[in-house]
């Protein structure tokens, strides 16, 4: 708040400027950026703040916007598990937290009504949140299997990834990326693989870490199912395909329409009479048998299956859906005005000031929170909380005699004919209700009885409603 004040420059009047907005935070797909783990020692991220107004109407600078680069397939989700956006390409971003609006200054309040304004309005607060980061890879082709399989071993055959490789169980708890090239100059192919890691018996019901190795090949086009020939699996290579496609089918039944490719693993510890009982693809990864005819067989199905993908080249900007103002109610019978554009309406304004109050109550009336609230059957007197503030409702609407849930508000009006909103002091004695009062077995003549006359001045419950013969006659 400013007034100018110069020598020879007699009211001078306000001349405070605007706050500045504070910045925005985004979260931002970027290929560069391969996981999460920035987040695990940092976790908060904060953009700037805007700068105040000063007077001789100078504006107060914006706060500039923070931009949290994240890998290409995250999904954001509230801390209730509420899915929020999906970041699937590159450059897609998403408004995670909004900055608050910058208060105006008391120059914005100048009208011949109020030719001195001796307030201004508090800048907002910014958005504040938790939010789960989750990543989902996004992979050409994932490699599925139990454990001890050879996928590992494979990837780092056909690609220059170097995942661990061990002789038990489990070695694999991360998913190991790895991009295949094929071809050279114009016939230059890349796709990527995905080592997914072993999945068992009960996985799709969360066994063995199922759920989070299964998320992962939700965004794969195509689906390896390597089975294992080796004495030392147990199990037929029948029965594991068998179990992988079950556990794949109850996590998400979409999966089993993907392209997949069947071939038989660690042949070269297999028995011969195994090898050749198997009716798909052999390979070992140790020797190399069968992995440039394996690598032919999945370019034809990624080409294919890139064909049948639909393609998003522009950037996507998600942006949340402004909110309307809801009306609801405590136990305790008082009323709630949710929706963050009435609470900046009173957020905004300093109300120990009168002329800040009025302006508040103006726009809650233009909002239609007063119309809204007479809807849900506040009556003068309940308390009515918007944001962290509490009023106290004073109606200027009465509801006609209906049921609750068919009821609609008729606006009274002063002698003078001008409607007020239901926030200000009402005047019942200065009033006349659209609709009247009637007595029982009267008719309306025009001109108003004592009875009529002794209603005035009473409170809107106070007052009772007789019935109206429709035929006077």
């Amino acid at each position: 708040m400013s007034f100018r004040r110069e020598a020879h420059v007699p009211r001078g009047g306000p001349d405070g400027g605007d706050g500045g907005n504070g910045g925005n935070v985004w979260l931002l797909a970027d290929r560069n950026v391969a996981s999460l783990l920035a987040f695990r020692d940092h976790p908060h991220r904060r953009a700037e703040n805007g700068t105040h107004g000063s007077g001789k109407k100078k504006y107060g600078h914006s706060g500039s916007d923070t931009f949290v680069k994240v890998p290409i397939g995250t999904t954001i989700r509230s801390q209730d598990g509420e899915l929020l956006a999906d970041l699937i390409n590159d450059g897609d971003r998403w408004l995670a937290a909004e900055g608050g609006i910058g208060g105006k200054g008391n120059t914005k309040f100048l009208s011949n009504k109020r030719r001195a304004p001796d307030f201004a309005e508090q800048g907002e607060h910014g958005e504040e949140r938790w939010l789960r980061l989750e990543l989902r890879l996004m992979a050409d082709v994932a490699l599925v299997g139990f454990p001890n399989v050879g996928k590992s071993t494979l990837i780092s055959r056909i690609s220059a990834a170097k995942p661990k490789i061990a002789d038990y169980p489990f070695t694999t708890l991360e998913p190991n990326l790895g991009v295949v090239r094929l071809g050279e100059g114009s016939d230059l192919f890349e796709m990527i693989v995905a080592d997914i890691p072993g999945l068992i018996e009960g996985a799709s019901e969360g066994r063995g870490l199922g759920h989070q190795f299964l998320r992962h090949i939700e965004r794969a086009r195509v689906l390896v199912l390597l089975l294992d020939l080796s004495p030392f699996s147990g199990m037929t290579p029948e029965e594991q395909e068998e179990i992988l496609l079950n556990e794949l089918g109850d996590y998400d039944p979409s999966l089993l329409e993907r392209p997949r490719l069947r071939i038989g693993s660690r042949a070269d510890v297999a028995e011969q009479e195994v090898v050749d009982a198997f009716d798909g693809l052999v390979v070992s990864a140790v020797t190399g048998r069968g992995t440039d005819e394996l690598l032919g067989k999945l370019r034809q199905l990624v080409e294919l299956a890139r064909e049948e993908t639909l393609t998003h080249d522009e950037v996507v900007t998600l942006r949340p859906v402004p909110e309307g103002i809801h009306i609801s109610r405590y136990d305790d019978g008082s009323y709630v005005v949710e929706g963050r554009e009435a609470a900046r309406a009173v957020r905004f304004s300093d109300l120990t000031n009168a002329s800040a109050l009025e302006v508040a109550m103006e726009r809650l009336a233009k909002l239609g929170v007063d119309k809204a609230l007479a809807r849900a059957g506040a009556r003068t007197g309940d308390v009515v909380h918007i944001g962290s503030f509490s009023f106290d409702y004073e109606s200027e609407v009465a509801l006609q005699v209906q049921p609750f849930d068919e009821a609609t508000s008729s606006r009274t009006r002063s002698r003078g004919g001008s409607e007020d909103s239901g926030w200000g002091d009402a005047d019942w004695s200065d009033e006349v209700r659209e609709n009247a009062d009637v007595d029982d077995g009267d008719v309306d003549d025009g001109e108003p009885s004592e009875d009529d006359l002794d209603d005035f001045g009473k409170e809107p419950d106070d007052v009772a409603v007789g019935d109206i013969d429709e035929d006077p006659s």
